[in-house]
């Protein structure tokens, strides 16, 4: 029996039952990487010698009767972690040779679970693309259509789970990093609610990996099911053991609803800010079908919903104010004038883009005030809903684009182009009010590219939108093999 595709619940059941070894598990997980990587390029930093020995030792473990949760599960790891004797880059030249010297938080929680640890998956240089490439390790390919991007910041990952390279992966989602790879590439991911899960050692080179506690960034997993997202999560969550973690224990609440008819669910496909492609539309419909079929009250309007144009400028405020944070003063002054020859009357996003880069300490604590604002809307808005059902990006992959200054590269929506960066108000949805989202396939376009849409839960509630992604799993299918 192949294994590769198997699923982590699949795989531990089947440790469990000595029908297969660890050992075996990753020499087959090794060997499928050998054979097709070289086309996608998603591991670029192996630890073959290591990750055998870790399986020999799981199975020792379990012959001394040990269980943990992912005893013996082969799995991949963003490059952006750091792995003790492993190069960590984010993807810059001048840090190619840059060794960690201890392994970040969630790769300790990965190896303490008793997970097997591949190798490393590619990024964007400083993890700031929506694309995998960068000049150290290259281009990651999506495993559907190699001409086309798999996604990023966790590009790799998603490409890795799509083409059977080990059974689970964790990433980073500051700008849609975990969804929208898993969108383009047909996959599962879970952005946690922000703060839910410890990023200690997920930190730029040379940096220290202290416990810095992001504004707006998350660490989550990925997978290709919705219950191994669940029980990755279980994995990873909880505060830092130096910080919170001294005081506090994590008890998530349970899913509010364990059948899909209970669920009260606000579908959207429309933003004002930029349109939905007709792929993704259709994406979106076909879970607003399944919630009906399967009996859950959905809407497509309400109050409660705190305005989606107030929101994406909030977010592109405080992700683009926190960009230039460490820019030299040369290129900030540079902002500075470009940002003064604005006219008032420009309210693009592209210059909402531009004028967070140059904002003051002052107009940032505006800016917060402001999400604290839409933080207690959707409080109120999660006591009448359970859900949002929404696009993660308006289109499903689509080709590499290597232009050097992203403010020249366009999306093409249905046949009309927009500026590169408009399509990240969608992952802002979640992500500037640090909200927990889910994503989840919903089918493939004309194309046969696959489509993916995100389930946003209330806040600490993440067991909420993983459990609706469990049960549109079972009605609308999810992960498949490319063809």
């Amino acid at each position: 029996m192949e294994w590769n595709f198997s699923t982590a619940e699949e795989l531990a059941a089947a440790l469990r039952a000595g029908e297969v070894t660890s050992a075996e598990l990753t020499d087959e997980a090794i060997a499928r990487i050998e054979r097709d990587d070289k086309a996608i390029n998603a591991i670029c930093v192996p630890d073959f010698d290591r990750a055998r020995a870790a399986a020999r030792g799981a199975d020792q473990a379990r012959a001394r009767g040990e269980d943990r949760p992912l005893l013996g599960i082969p799995v991949t790891v963003k490059e952006s972690y750091n792995i003790a004797g492993l190069p960590t880059t984010w993807g810059i030249p001048l840090h190619r040779n840059y060794m960690a010297a201890e392994d970040a938080v969630q790769v300790s929680r990965l190896k303490a679970a008793g997970a097997v640890v591949l190798g490393k998956t590619n990024v964007p240089l400083g993890l700031q693309d929506i694309q995998s490439f960068n000049e150290i390790y290259g281009t990651t390919n999506n495993p559907w259509d190699h001409r086309r991007t798999s996604g990023g910041s966790s590009g790799g990952s998603a490409a890795a789970l799509a083409s059977g390279f080990g059974a689970l992966s964790i990433g980073s989602d500051l700008a849609g990093s975990l969804r929208t790879p898993a969108h383009f590439c047909g996959i599962y991911a879970h952005k946690p609610t922000l703060g839910l899960a410890a990023n200690r050692g997920m930190v730029p080179p040379p940096g220290p990996a202290l416990p810095v506690e992001y504004d707006l960034a998350v660490v989550g997993p990925m997978a290709r099911t919705a219950r191994d997202l669940t029980l990755l999560l279980d994995v990873m969550a909880g505060p830092d053991p130096l910080t919170l973690g001294v005081a506090y224990h994590l008890t998530l609440p349970p899913a509010r609803h364990e059948r899909l008819r209970d669920f009260r669910v606000l579908v959207l496909d429309d933003h004002p800010l930029i349109p939905t492609g007709s792929a993704v539309r259709a994406g979106v419909g076909r879970v607003a079908d399944a919630l009906v079929d399967g009996g859950a009250r959905v809407e497509r309007h309400s109050p409660l919903l705190p305005d989606l144009t107030e929101a994406a400028m909030l977010y592109t405020q405080l992700l683009f104010s926190s960009s230039v944070a460490r820019f030299p003063v040369e290129a900030y002054e540079q902002l500075r004038t470009r940002a003064a020859q604005l006219s008032a009357d420009d309210q693009s996003l592209d210059a909402a883009r531009l004028r967070a880069m140059v904002f003051s300490h002052r107009d940032w604590i505006e800016a917060d005030s402001r999400r604290q604002l839409h933080r207690h809307g959707w409080r109120q808005f999660f006591t009448e809903f359970d859900a949002v059902v929404c696009p993660i990006t308006p289109t499903p992959a689509y080709p590499h684009d290597h232009n050097p200054d992203p403010r020249e590269r366009r999306i093409d929506i249905d046949g009309v182009e927009y500026p590169y960066f408009d399509q990240l108000v969608w992952a802002g949805l979640a992500t500037m009010p640090g909200l927990p989202a889910t994503a989840v396939p919903a089918g493939r376009s004309p194309e046969g590219l696959p489509v993916g849409v995100q389930l946003i839960g209330p806040m600490f509630e993440d067991r909420t939108p993983l459990r609706l992604a469990e049960l549109l799993e079972q009605e609308i299918g999810g992960f498949q093999t490319p063809k």
